[in-house]
């Protein structure tokens, strides 16, 4: 259940009277109804309960009174609500002490006998001068907000703009915890958490709720609220996160980023106001637009890295995920294959059928190849007809079963011809594994690649295993 705060609706503003004389008191009610929300007071002691009640914009007070006067109200108010207003009422005689009053931190005085004429101009001029301080300190808040979302446009990687949005709401909206959730469209099926002001433990039970259970569906917030029960609550509860309410912003790109962050509002703390959902939304305006550069850039990169004719990874591609994959292989004590294909006679499809043909036929192989292989691992066209496998976690003899399926697969598809024709190939492929043969990109490069032109000298259509290199 939501409960955003209205913003910026402009109510009547809340002005109390004080004066022990009813006539001034009605006098009042009468001049100023229409303009503000009124009430009045006969004493200070009243105005102070009054205030205690529901605070109020303007303090309009008589300043000779029975009981508490209106120095003495006055600086009751400095001191316990300090952005009321105040106006003194007195007669000529107290000049003095409007002075007095002026100086500590009175608006403005009025002289008795008052007019209700006057009275409305300088509660109205007051109110004005007060909104229009309230409005600058608001585009001051604003703009310092905007500053802020300055370190967003810095942001290239998805996640990191998730995580630095994290941190900019947590530092303009004067929170200490929150959390970004979001999905890693680099790296399908694994999502994102970044915490900040939890513990570790509670930031493992609630990143085992989201990530492992998956426990909230990011695609069920449609715009920023602030909610008091539901979901978002149960789940914080669930993993013994208490507090009160929770500030929930999805944060979406233009393509597939999708992101939420959620600002916990700490017991006792106060309740979010509607200046911070209006700065909530300007960081949420940042955050989307730095989502949409991100992608930009990501797809950019991604597109420099695959093979325009067949839509997988290019050899420049290749030979950075090789070196990766070597490093984490040495780190882990892992193995590692890499199978090197060559398509067989493949210059006859081109002859006959031409190179328009030819592409589409590698386009094909490329589906083929692709269900063949596992998520994590590398399908590469290194250059003309040649293609190259990097297999993570596998050994030998479990990267040749593999490139055996390849070889099967490659030999029962059958190809578009162009017209009726179809048309038929087979594959040669080399296996070497890392670290038997070879411990560099290099080597491994090249022991897959000479297994390969052995299984073309034995006839084509089959595997070879670098062991057999003499």
């Amino acid at each position: 259940m939501s409960d955003v705060p209205e913003s910026r609706v402009e109510a009547k503003a809340r002005v109390i009277v004080v004066d022990d004389n009813r006539l001034i008191r009605e006098l009042a009610k009468d001049a100023l109804d229409e303009l503000v929300s009124v009430e009045t007071c006969a004493s200070g002691e009243a105005a102070l309960e009054a205030l205690a009640r529901e605070p109020a914009m303007l303090v309009v007070s008589d300043l000779e009174m029975p009981g508490m006067s209106g120095i003495d109200l006055l600086e009751r108010i400095r001191l316990e609500q300090p952005g009321t207003e105040f106006i003194i009422l007195t007669a000529n005689a107290s000049i003095d002490s409007a002075v007095r009053a002026l100086r500590m931190g009175a608006a403005d005085y009025l002289r008795k006998p008052v007019r209700a004429d006057e009275l409305g101009a300088v509660v109205e001029q007051v109110i004005a001068r007060r909104r229009l301080i309230e409005e600058n300190e608001r585009l001051r808040e604003m703009l310092d907000v905007v500053e802020s979302c300055r370190t967003l446009t810095r942001c290239l990687d998805p996640g990191e703009v998730y995580a630095v949005a994290l941190d900019v709401f947590l530092q303009s909206l004067s929170r200490s915890r929150g959390l970004a959730f979001f999905r890693r469209t680099a790296i399908p099926t694994s999502d994102g958490v970044a915490f900040r002001g939890f513990g570790e433990a509670d930031a493992v039970m609630l990143r085992n709720e989201l990530v492992n259970q998956k426990s909230f569906d990011m695609e069920s917030v449609d715009g920023i609220e602030v909610v008091h029960e539901g979901p978002v609550v149960d789940l914080l509860r669930k993993s013994g996160i208490h507090g009160g309410r929770v500030l929930s912003v999805p944060l979406r790109g233009n393509g597939e980023e999708l992101g939420i962050v959620w600002i916990i509002e700490d017991e006792g703390a106060r309740a979010f106001e509607a200046g911070e959902i209006e700065r909530a939304l300007i960081i949420a305006g940042h955050a989307h637009i730095a989502l949409a550069n991100a992608e930009r850039y990501s797809h950019a990169k991604e597109r420099a890295f695959i093979d325009d004719v067949t839509e997988v990874y290019n050899a420049r591609y290749l030979l950075q995920a090789i070196d990766h994959e070597i490093q984490r292989a040495k780190r882990y004590d892992k193995q590692l294959s890499v199978l090197f294909l060559d398509l067989d006679r493949f210059k006859l499809v081109n002859d006959q059928h031409g190179h328009l043909i030819g592409s589409q036929v590698l386009r094909r192989l490329s589906e083929v190849l692709q269900p063949c292989i596992r998520q994590v691992d590398t399908l590469a066209r290194y250059g003309g007809d040649e293609f190259t496998i990097v297999l993570i976690d596998t050994g030998h003899e479990a990267g040749l079963a593999v490139a055996e399926r390849i070889r099967r697969t490659v030999a029962e598809a059958i190809f578009d011809g162009g017209g009726d024709q179809t048309i038929r190939l087979s594959i040669s492929i080399g296996v070497a594994t890392y670290p038997a043969h070879g411990m560099d990109r290099e080597h491994l490069l090249d022991a897959s690649d000479k297994a390969m032109y052995r299984a073309k000298s034995l006839g084509r259509d089959q595997v070879c295993s670098a062991d057999d290199l003499g």
